[in-house]
């Protein structure tokens, strides 16, 4: 593996891998399920799978730079790719595509888990008790906690709390549309 990997990179396989099932991911899904990505690698291999941090935002993990790259898109479902931008030309380009089966695998894995779940069930299970968004949004209340990120060492310690059951409709219901950070 050469990773990690540019999180918008597996973000575009996430959605081509939703495109070939025939479902329609929002920015909101595309989070939390880059997410759950981001932390089966981890505690499987001890490595990050994308770059950067994710942050705890009120309906769960968000990765800022995925958040972005997605954020024209609204609540609706996500149909463009995102794209980088050369810093010299300031064209945008493709980004490559990991060539790592067990990248591959691994996203093909959650989205066939957790891909047709509904945003709000996804949201839910990111907020499980104990959870690395729990724990992050707990200490903020009684302390410091520095641009609410999620720190990689707290993912793989605290990931296994996303075990839990999976039904059909979420307990809060469907959030109302695009998440935002705490203010």
């Amino acid at each position: 593996m050469s990773g990690p990997y540019d999180p918008r990179a597996i973000a575009n396989l996430m959605l081509d891998e939703a495109d070939r099932r025939g479902w329609k991911i929002t920015n909101l899904a595309l989070q939390k399920l880059l997410y759950f990505a981001h932390g089966l690698h981890l505690t499987k291999t001890k490595q990050p799978l994308v770059s950067g941090y994710f942050e705890a935002w009120p309906y769960g993990p968000v990765h800022p730079a995925v958040y972005r790259a997605f954020k024209p898109s609204g609540s609706a479902p996500i149909n463009a790719r995102a794209v980088a931008k050369d810093p010299l030309t300031g064209r945008a380009r493709d980004l490559p595509k990991p060539k790592d089966m067990g990248v591959t695998d691994l996203v093909s894995d959650v989205m066939r888990s957790y891909g047709h779940l509904p945003p709000g069930r996804l949201v839910d299970l990111s907020h499980a008790k104990n959870s690395p968004w729990s724990v992050v949004v707990d200490k903020a209340r009684t302390d410091v906690a520095f641009g609410m990120r999620i720190p990689d060492d707290v993912i793989m310690d605290r990931f296994r709390h996303h075990k839990v059951s999976v039904g059909t409709n979420p307990r809060s219901g469907e959030p109302p549309s695009d998440d935002t950070p705490f203010a």
